[in-house]
């Protein structure tokens, strides 16, 4: 073990797992997701980050040997949070992973629930939460029944993931599923919150390049951040490329 992967794992919160480069670490998140989803019976929901890092996983979960043993028809897809911008937008979270992954692959458009960004950020994130809790069959979260079977997610420069960012309002939000992120930039967003991404049998955070290193460094050291607030009732597991690891 490096130096690097011992100091990630022993101050990192959860497993860490520090991978040569981001193209090793892609094929890990890739063989991560499929693992969770093979390993779990009956009805799965996957959430899904944003972000250039997990792109490339989701464009080779399109490709064999990924996409022929995927069990698409099982697996419902919900994101963690998304710019309130057009479906078809750049910037879209919802477009991307389309286009990298959901347009290849046999899944029923039933099982895509994509935020519906196209409404002011207060109703997308109300009409979301409605759809997570018709989707879970309950108005609360269970600790013994995660929403999630596995939610993928990222770490900004300043340490935000989904849409929480440092001083958000949402960040405060302890009993609603989703939150308006009316102050976000360029334009508001919508994002799931501490409860719902908590109600996850496994997490994976996804980081890579030398630029997360910084704030990996801060969120080894314990400093407040709102990565650091997650806390699954099942699993999580931290997947670095070298170049991130702190």
């Amino acid at each position: 073990m490096t130096v690097a992967a011992a100091r990630a794992k022993a101050s990192l919160p959860g497993r860490c797992i520090v991978l040569a480069d981001a193209e090793i670490l892609v094929r890990h998140a890739a063989a991560w997701l499929l693992n969770r989803v093979l390993s779990t019976p009956g009805r799965i929901a996957v959430c899904v980050a944003g972000g250039e890092t997990p792109r490339p996983v989701y464009e080779l979960l399109a490709h064999s040997p990924y996409r022929d043993c995927f069990p698409w028809d099982q697996v419902h897809w919900f994101w963690g949070d998304e710019r309130c911008v057009p479906p078809d937008h750049p910037r879209s979270n919802f477009a991307m992973v389309r286009a990298a992954l959901l347009d290849h692959v046999p899944v029923p458009s039933t099982k895509i629930h994509p935020i519906p960004a196209n409404q002011q950020p207060e109703r997308a994130a109300a009409m979301y939460e409605s759809e997570l809790k018709r989707f879970y069959g309950a108005n609360a979260l269970a600790p013994d029944r995660p929403l999630f079977t596995a939610t993928l997610l990222g770490v900004g420069t300043n340490g935000h993931t989904a849409s929480l960012f440092p001083g958000s309002g949402a960040l405060r939000e302890s009993t609603h599923w989703a939150a308006a992120v009316p102050e976000a930039t360029p334009e508001p967003r919508v994002t799931l919150t501490y409860p719902a991404l908590d109600s996850s049998a496994a997490v994976a955070f996804l980081a890579s390049g030398a630029a997360k290193r910084p704030i990996l460094d801060r969120l080894a050291r314990g400093d407040d951040l709102p990565v650091a607030h997650i806390h699954p009732v099942g699993s999580t597991t931290w997947l670095l490329d070298r170049d991130a690891a702190p």
